[in-house]
């Protein structure tokens, strides 16, 4: 062979190589972007699509499935769910995964004989990093924590909506009720662990590039619970997950954030005013940017059942040793993504 015709051939390969990590990243931002979509709208597109199908000649199938969904499936995400592991392996959910990317990363084994209450922090936006981690196999969940079924936990709310609320309950998800958290901790057996973003919607709101603030000072009902139901404490941090969007400046006090605080009262969820990257990164749009998540499951904190009601000084001293738990587990972890020394969690 030719100097010249190797010199075609390693430009071709060259060309090709830079066309598919093309093809790679574009399809990697069209699931990210479609996956904010679907967190924004995916209720509304639920609706739409509902009423769609009824004005067609295929409305007696959608009539049937409205039918099924209220007069029987209506309580399933407070019955345990429905997932699908055919769902949560999709490879669509690895080219998630890649865009950011996320990693998963445990620190200690936890035992399937026992059940678990999971914290994540912080929120965010659209908690990218435990929709991955926990409602897809993209970072390797099962294999981690082989034998714990992991449910995450969100807004009763968003399973009203025809067609969404599949969507959700197929990656495992539950509604985050008293009657949802005791049925997977006490009639499902052992192996189960609920993933609660303790924070809510309050924490979406501080949640921005660099911020390090966590609505967990009042928050004490998960403590309770875990004393009622016995299962254990995991604190989870996620490095990275407020650094998906930027949100429109509305520190505590301002009109904004009072505004927003009394809508979040009266619908339960948070109004932020975010944004995030367009098809160009440069570009505003609702995508995410595409920043490294790295969540840090740490150690489980023992807890033993207190039957009939735990008193208040229990639940107090839990939440305590959980918040400290939680601290400890940021400091041991922030210098290896970048955080100096001075970055501090602020619990509020």
């Amino acid at each position: 062979m030719s100097g010249k015709q190797k010199r075609k051939t390693g430009s071709s390969l060259m060309k090709n190589s830079f066309s598919f990590r093309m093809c790679e990243e574009t399809l990697q931002f069209s699931i990210a972007l479609f996956k904010a979509l679907l967190f924004l709208f995916g209720h509304t597109i639920g609706i739409l699509l509902t009423i769609y199908v009824l004005l067609t000649p295929f409305y007696g199938i959608m009539a049937v499935y409205l039918l099924w969904t209220f007069c029987y499936d209506w309580k399933r995400s407070s019955k345990g769910g429905r997932r699908s592991e055919t769902f949560r392996w999709l490879k669509s959910w690895k080219y998630l995964r890649d865009y950011f990317p996320v990693r998963l990363i445990r620190t200690k084994r936890l035992d399937p004989n026992k059940n678990y209450i999971m914290g994540y922090h912080p929120h965010g936006i659209m908690c990218a990093g435990a929709w991955t981690n926990f409602a897809t196999e993209a970072t390797g969940y099962s294999s981690l924590f082989p034998g714990i079924k992991a449910h995450l936990l969100t807004l009763t709310l968003v399973f009203k909506f025809p067609l969404y609320r599949d969507y959700l309950m197929a990656g495992g998800l539950c509604d985050v009720s008293k009657e949802s958290i005791h049925h997977i901790l006490t009639q499902q057996g052992t192996g189960n662990a609920v993933v609660i973003a303790i924070g809510g919607a309050a924490e979406s709101l501080d949640a921005r590039p660099g911020s390090y603030t966590l609505t967990l000072k009042n928050r004490k009902g998960f403590a309770k619970m875990a004393l009622k139901t016995g299962a254990n404490l995991v604190p989870v941090f996620s490095f990275g997950e407020n650094d998906l969007f930027n949100q429109v400046s509305n520190p505590r006090g301002s009109r904004l954030r009072a505004f927003q605080t009394k809508l979040m009262k009266v619908f339960s969820f948070a109004p932020p005013l975010f944004f995030g990257r367009g098809i160009s990164p440069k570009l505003i749009g609702f995508a995410p940017h595409r920043k490294p998540i790295c969540t840090v499951v740490g150690a489980p904190i023992p807890v033993r059942k207190v039957v009939p009601n735990p008193s208040t000084q229990q639940v107090n001293t839990l939440h305590k040793r959980y918040v400290q738990e939680l601290i400890n587990l940021f400091e041991e972890h922030k210098h290896r993504y970048g955080l100096p020394t001075a970055v501090k969690l602020n619990i509020v």
